[in-house]
């Protein structure tokens, strides 16, 4: 699909979203990480806007009236009730995305700008409304939650299994980490290019899965101290989505509702405490997998490269590192300038998920999210350390 074409589908799963619920629920916020569905749309909206307009054009007109609504990443209650109801806020999106779509397919009525070489500018809006997409499906995901689900029974409950075995050795040496220099859809913090050095390390084929997550639910990984150290959470019990039916049986809450949980799926809905907890629980095991931890988002992109990973791609993989600069980072100095804040305590997640578009499963794409957020697509992936090691 060349990017104009994607650009347009794009636009229609942001609108078909929008008209997927009640009105009334579209205006609603469930969870602080759960703005309201009108509202991430009509952000969608107006930074596609802003970049071409505001920023390229110097034509303030349409955003100016409207910046007020978009001050924060979380927006007020006052905020998303100045929203226009349903129809008008569709029809406004509809005649901003036809009249955008056009300036985009014809670079002659745009100014002359480095970020329109190459699609450039292109390709960030489309990253920026992939983000959206995912934000919009976890406000999905929180109102499902929110509903009487109490009625439900499994029919097959899902029983746990034993840590999966089966890792890969990635051989100590110099690896490429990054987005190539002329890559159009690089951002800003997935460059320079890094060459860097990494130990011989072990990594697992699979994200850990629901099966061997409950294992660790039923060891008392949850209530084990030693597990967590300063982290620990004495209200969690298991992963955010999931429930418990009449009989005790666990099941999952998705964007349709409930639903059985596949014991070889990889586990979702935890933070990186969670994932770090069950790195610690795992490396309390016998050879071969003493001495797990989380995988650094290098030692990730490394094995990726290599096509040695299996189950990409339909769970983010919390890292273990924060969200960093690469070494000699210089910030984009044009609209395209996309780096997140550096030094905030941000974690890093790497891989995409089943509801990731195409503009955040590239290879060196970073994704980010605080380490307490209990990110509804992320999971577990863990390295150990290398074979015949013992452990160390």
């Amino acid at each position: 699909m060349n990017p104009y074409a994607q650009l347009a589908h794009t636009h229609q799963l942001l609108n078909d979203l929008l008209l997927s619920i009640p009105e009334a629920d579209a205006y609603r916020g469930y969870a602080a990480d759960a703005p309201p569905l009108a509202w991430l749309f009509a952000l969608a909206n107006y930074r596609e806007t802003q970049i071409l307009r505001e920023w390229l054009q110097h034509d303030e007109q349409l955003t100016a009236r409207l910046r007020h609504l978009f001050t924060h990443a979380t927006p007020s209650a006052e905020q998303s009730a100045a929203l226009p109801p349903r129809d008008h806020l569709l029809n406004w999106a509809l005649e901003l995305q036809e009249e955008n779509l056009t300036r985009l397919a014809n670079p002659k009525q745009l100014p002359p700008h480095p970020a329109l070489q190459e699609g450039r500018l292109l390709h960030h809006i489309l990253r920026h409304h992939s983000q959206l997409y995912e934000a919009m499906l976890t406000t999905l995901g929180q109102r499902q939650l929110a509903s009487d689900s109490s009625a439900y029974l499994v029919t097959q409950p899902l029983q746990p299994s034993p840590p999966n075995p089966a890792m890969v050795e990635v051989m100590q040496g110099h690896y490429r980490i990054g987005a190539p220099p002329d890559d159009p859809a690089a951002v800003d913090n997935e460059l320079p290019t890094q060459v860097v050095q990494l130990s011989t390390f072990q990594i697992a084929l699979h994200p850990v899965s629901n099966a061997e997550y409950l294992t660790f639910i039923h060891d008392g990984g949850y209530q084990r101290r030693e597990l967590w150290g300063a982290d620990h959470h004495p209200t969690l019990a298991a992963p955010r989505h999931w429930q418990r039916d009449r009989h005790g049986a666990w099941y999952g809450i998705g964007l349709g509702g409930p639903y059985p949980l596949l014991p070889s799926t990889p586990v979702t809905g935890i933070n990186r405490d969670e994932a770090e907890a069950y790195a610690r629980w795992i490396a309390t095991h016998d050879q071969p997998f003493s001495g797990a931890v989380l995988q650094h988002e290098y030692q990730w992109e490394a094995a990726a490269r290599l096509r040695l990973l299996r189950d990409t791609a339909i769970a983010w993989e919390w890292c273990a590192n924060p969200f960093h600069p690469y070494t000699d980072f210089s910030p984009f100095p044009d609209p395209c300038n996309h780096h997140a804040p550096f030094d905030q305590g941000l974690a890093t997640l790497r891989g995409g998920s089943l509801h990731s578009q195409p503009p955040l499963k590239r290879l060196s794409y970073r994704h980010l999210a605080p380490p307490q957020q209990r990110h509804p697509f992320a999971g577990i992936r863990l390295v150990y350390p290398p074979a015949g090691s013992g452990g160390k």
